[in-house]
């Protein structure tokens, strides 16, 4: 596990070992988010397939770099109709937009094993700005010797930016979904070029 109040030999930057590229492992990774609903509770839900690179450079960790993509059909709240709601054309429409992708374009240090990831993201046909607010977990060597770090992450937007805007009243006022959807990420990196320092 390297973290970055170990003492780091002169040179090494802060965090000794990471430098490399990394593809997120799906079955240890979650991309979640949670809404208000009838504005009284949260729905909760994820996406089950998705993929990911990550080029990190532990000497420098503002040149660090992310991609994601997760596939929009994959959408589960554990409510099958509501589920179809999501992914038909009022939503996600993922007939005809399958995928939306997240590419980071600065990381800022905040402190303490924080960071803030600058980025875009795209849904549908529109691409906007998004700040991902991260924690690195640590980094190590797992039981077959693959070369691991891990990444926690939350973020918030408002919908209706990215064209998902259907809604409808409620009776006793307000509107049934909420704009604002909160974003949480948790994620474990398999390095691919094992040799890297």
């Amino acid at each position: 596990m390297v973290r970055r109040d170990q003492a780091v030999p002169p040179g090494q930057g802060p965090y000794p070992g990471v430098t490399g590229n990394y593809t997120i492992d799906l079955v240890h990774s979650t991309i979640g988010f949670s809404v208000r609903h009838a504005m009284i509770s949260k729905v909760r839900g994820r996406f089950d397939r998705f993929e990911g690179l990550l080029r990190l450079d532990g000497s420098d960790p503002s040149r660090s770099e992310a991609y994601v993509s997760v596939q929009t059909d994959s959408l589960d709240t554990g409510v099958q109709e509501r589920d179809a709601h999501l992914g038909g054309p009022s939503f996600f429409d993922s007939a005809t937009f399958p995928l939306m992708s997240f590419r980071s374009t600065g990381i800022v240090p905040l402190g303490d094993d924080e960071f803030r990831l600058t980025g875009s993201l795209r849904i549908k046909d529109i691409e906007l700005p998004l700040n991902i607010d991260v924690v690195f977990g640590g980094a190590g060597d797992d039981a077959y010797g693959q070369h691991r770090v891990g990444f926690e992450g939350t973020a918030t937007l408002r919908r209706s930016d990215w064209g998902l805007a259907w809604n409808t009243p409620l009776e006793t006022g307000g509107v049934l979904i909420s704009d604002k959807v909160t974003l949480t990420l948790d994620v474990s990196a398999v390095r691919v070029d094992q040799h890297a320092a």
